[in-house]
């Protein structure tokens, strides 16, 4: 326990049978709530013939006398022997100036203890002494006395036996101290709770739900939920599954709640359970880059509170393996591709045991091709190398559930509940019908829209988009999905040219700063699309933003500065951002068919809790739309029947069985030279083992190492183009086609020893002019090697100038592309640097790769990487913290928040205050590391020869 100034304090437990419900509880009594499971409702079949089929399926209290460390008895009785030593010494004669003075003196100290001390142990003694020294008082009363002697007997009161015991207690809270008494009280409390949580744990019967204050946590995590999130209560839906029986058994579990349930707050609960009570690291795993910095924000202040690290694996970011830490716990929060390489390096450093849980969020992306197979393999591997690992799944929408559960030995909890109502509409010529399962035909007639379209008008806006629209904002918000980038752009401004003056007029101010605040993200230069619609309070968002364009959209959508967003599918798996109606344009996401999963997103983000009393949603259909929606190697094998593949082998394996799936496999691996088999036996090889380590894709990875070992013949050092290319990502080859006369264009701009290492690796001058000019070349050249030279050429000129903008302006490209393109190539990067650190031969990369890695990740000059380290600190922020003199990381994790909300212009309290947090966290991590890498140097080895050993 911390001890400032409590050394005469003790610690009382007492033994654990039941406390009588009669006894008075204190605030640190824990009361357990158990409620039972639900039987969730399910949805009943719908006979349907048109619209929607696809989219609508579906016993003891642990702490017994534990009150608190505050209400220990044998206080009261070191009270009362304090009072009869008092009463036995000598009366003091002093002067009266120091009588008075030393009365004073007392006053201090005894409202400085009252500050520190909680009112109720003492509040009866003080009536016991008050009444005694009234009595005392009576009694004398027909007594004279001198002055000096009456002031002597007020002495004598004043100098009761609680002062005293006061003073006694200040002796050694008086040294000089960095935290106030009253926080060492409250760490005092919280380590003991924590403490009885669990040894609770450990030794109670798994059955019981009673760990502690607040769901088997200290009641400081109830005070931060409240202080940091604004949380005072849980739904019922949050208590019934934390008190599940698996849960507290510790068994896997997936729940499935419609969007905005609530289902990450259960989660975080379970997550800060295993980091303070069972000392376990934890795992988090989101699907996107945006989430996992959001997560890492969110949890940061609850990191520095309760003692834990939080680390960000996403892009180029993390450690592998990660550091191990004695005296701390980390939550890592990943990516779906970070995650796999973090389990793949617990497994390689035998240290699966000390993940105690794994929480995955979007868990439906299981079927979403690559991403989902790793996802698969992730969870395979935490299953087949550990049992004591715990996995809870998240997900809003689930159609194959009993296969997942088999996968995972889980349980499965299901609710129906949405803190907002939701309907759903569809939407046919004029006419709007509401989804109704009761209805023989799935619809109910609800309206005819009612706005007047002129013939023009009609011709623009067929399917009546500005008449949804308008009929919610601007007083409401609205979101409407478009099934591509470019209709989202054109939707949002076909809308402007209809609405009204008065929406100029609303927040000008506000959206005169948020114009000027992406102007400043774009170093000077503006979307036109944006610089047109922001005005009305409308904008766009798809992957062709830049990170910083989404992130100011999404905040002045998030604070009403903005009422309306077209946008894409992406943005119903990313951050939340609710509406009062969602409106899907199409049943198209691009030219593939809409899927439930996905359509239950999408209507998800309708009904914001806290502000509407329900939630709208519209699906927009052409007739000609309406009939779609009607309708060893033993070790391997074992391995692989762990999988949810082996679940599904019927389904997906009807001509081959698991055991030919395995050994096509298995000569897969050999024939790309992964593995070697000897009999039975299967060694992984230098290049294999390079690859696990790299996280490289399996298809790409002899065409890596070929591309490094021949890079080596003729390394080019005097500029990073050699380098940029070597780590071009394979995978984005395709997703962009050359313009031939930039690319000469470009070319040319190339010194010579740069021309030479383009056509060392493939790519002549004389190809490139050739294409140019539109002549035929009939000299083979590999297009895949032009195509990732072309990029190469993009990244190369981003490095340079690290001016997004003008690049994509220059290669005639959209700066969504372009980020994006960075993002892939910075984390490509971190993979190849952890590839070359298994091969000798490629030993130079090492140090090269290293430092390429920073540039990438950030493209910005070097004295800002320091500060975009920080999550959350994008390039326009960093350039005004720098101005403004926070110049390192230490600077910023020393901020006063209100100070930097005075000193940066538009930053607002929460944001600064994230920023303080992630900025003391990032910090404390690495200190913390180095103080690993300290104690490890200085540890003695176990294996040290000692004299026996020598004369042996």
């Amino acid at each position: 326990m911390k001890a400032s100034g409590r050394r005469d304090l003790q610690i009382k437990r007492v033994s654990s049978r039941k406390r009588s419900r009669e006894e008075p509880r204190t605030h640190l009594t824990p009361v357990r709530k158990r409620g039972g499971a639900t039987c969730p409702q399910k949805c009943k079949d719908w006979r349907l013939s048109s619209v929607m089929a696809e989219y609508c399926s579906d016993s003891e209290d642990l702490f017994g006398d534990y009150d608190s460390i505050l209400e220990d008895s044998s206080l009261l009785e070191r009270l009362d022997a304090a009072e009869q030593n008092e009463r036995r010494r000598d009366d003091d004669r002093s002067d009266f100036t120091a009588l008075r003075a030393r009365q004073t003196r007392e006053d201090v100290l005894t409202d400085s203890i009252l500050d520190v001390l909680t009112d109720e142990p003492f509040e009866e003694f003080q009536e016991r002494v008050d009444g005694a020294a009234k009595r005392s008082r009576l009694q004398d009363g027909d007594k004279t006395s001198t002055p000096l002697r009456d002031i002597e007997d007020k002495s004598r009161a004043r100098r009761s036996v609680t002062e005293e015991m006061k003073r006694t207690m200040l002796s050694n809270a008086a040294a000089p101290s960095s935290v106030s008494r009253s926080v060492g009280l409250k760490e005092a409390v919280v380590s003991e709770e924590i403490s009885v949580a669990l040894q609770a744990m450990e030794e109670v019967c798994a059955e019981t739900t009673d760990l502690g204050p607040f769901y088997g946590l200290p009641t400081k995590v109830k005070e931060l939920m409240f202080t940091l999130r604004g949380i005072k209560d849980l739904y019922d839906w949050q208590e019934t599954c934390l008190n599940l029986d698996c849960v507290q058994q510790r068994k896997n579990l997936i729940y499935s709640l419609p969007t905005s349930g609530g289902k990450t707050l259960v989660a975080e609960i379970l997550v800060l359970r295993e980091l303070l009570c069972r000392r376990k690291d934890c795992l988090f795993v989101l699907p996107y880059i945006s989430l996992v910095q959001e997560k890492v924000r969110g949890l940061a202040s609850f990191g520095l509170e309760l003692d834990f690290m939080v680390e960000e694996y996403a892009g180029s970011k993390g450690r592998f393996p990660p550091v191990r830490r004695r005296n701390n716990r980390s939550v890592y929060v990943a990516t779906i591709e970070k995650a796999h390489s973090l389990v793949n390096s617990l497994i390689e450093t035998g240290r699966m045991d000390d993940l105690g849980l794994v929480v995955v969020d979007e868990l439906h992306m299981l079927g979403d091709g690559s991403r989902g197979a790793i996802i698969e393999m992730t969870l395979a591997k935490v299953l087949y190398t550990t049992k004591s690992t715990q996995i809870i799944g998240m997900t809003a929408t689930l159609g194959n559930i009993k296969d997942l559960q088999m996968f995972l030995r889980a349980e499965n909890y299901t609710n129906d509940f949405r803190p907002v109502q939701l309907k759903e509409y569809v939407k046919l010529n004029d006419t709007i019908y509401e989804v109704d399962p009761k209805e023989e035909e799935c619809f109910k007639f609800s309206r005819l829209l009612n706005f007047k379209y002129s013939s023009s008008m009609q011709k623009v806006d067929p399917d009546h988009i500005i008449a949804l629209v308008t009929e919610v904002i601007p007083a409401h918000s609205c979101l409407v999905f478009c099934p591509t980038k470019k209709n989202c752009e054109n939707v949002v401004g076909m809308i402007c040219k209809y609405l009204k003056e008065e929406f100029l007029h609303l927040r000008k101010e506000e959206k005169a700063v948020l114009l000027r605040e992406l102007k400043a993200s774009g170093n000077g230069s503006m979307c036109p699309v944006l610089r047109r619609t922001v005005p009305y309070g409308l904008a766009y968002h798809h992957s062709g933003l830049t990170s910083e364009e989404r992130k100011l959209v999404e905040e002045a959508y998030s604070n009403g500065v903005l009422c309306l967003l077209t946008c894409t599918s992406t943005l119903a798996a990313g951050i939340n951002l609710p509406a009062r109606r969602v409106i899907l344009r199409s049943p198209f996401v691009a030219s593939d068919f809409l899927k439930r999963s996905q359509y239950k997103q999408m209507v998800g983000r309708a009904g914001r809790a806290g502000i509407d009393v329900a939630g709208e949603s519209v699906l927009i259909l052409q007739d000609k739309d309406r009939h779609m929606i009607t309708s060893t190697v033993d070790q391997v094998r074992d391995f692989l029947c762990g999988t949810l593949l082996s679940v599904q082998q019927q389904h997906l394996c009807a001509e081959t069985s698991l055991t030919e799936a395995v050994q096509q496999s298995v000569d897969l691996l050999k024939d790309k030279d992964l593995i070697t088999v000897t009999a039975q036996s299967l060694q992984v090889t230098k290049l294999g083992r390079a690859t696990f380590k790299g996280s490289v894709d399996l298809t790409y990875s002899d065409v890596l190492y070929k591309d490094l070992s021949k890079g080596l013949e003729g390394l080019l050092l005097n500029s990073c183009l050699h380098l940029v290319y070597l780590v071009t990502p394979y995978d984005m080859i395709t997703q962009c086609r050359p313009d031939w006369m930039v690319f000469f264009r470009q070319f040319t701009l190339l010194t010579a020893a740069e021309q030479k290492m383009s056509a060392a690796v493939g790519v002549p001058e004389s190809f490139i002019a050739r294409k140019a000019a539109g002549q035929t070349v009939r000299k083979t050249v590999n297009m895949e090697v032009v195509g990732r030279m072309y990029l190469a050429l993009v990244l190369f000129s981003l490095l340079k100038e690290t001016n997004l903008w003008s690049v994509a302006d220059r290669f005639q490209l959209s700066r969504g592309f372009i980020q994006s393109l960075l993002s892939s190539s910075s984390a490509f990067c971190s993979c190849v640097l952890h590839f070359t650190e298994e091969l000798e031969e490629l030993w130079p990369f090492r140090a090269l790769l290293t430092e390429l890695t920073r540039r990438l990740s950030y493209c910005v000059t070097s004295e800002l990487i320091p500060l975009m380290e920080v999550s959350g600190v994008m390039e326009s922020r960093a350039k005004q913290l720098y101005n403004a003199g926070y110049r390192t990381l230490t600077h910023l994790a020393n901020a006063d928040p209100s100070v930097l909300c005075d000193t940066i212009e538009n930053l607002f309290k929460k944001r600064a205050n994230q920023i303080v947090a992630s900025a003391k966290m990032l910090l404390n991590e690495r200190a913390s590391a180095l103080q690993e890498e300290a104690d490890e140097l200085l540890m003695k080895p176990s294996d040290q020869p000692t004299e026996a050993r020598r004369l042996a």
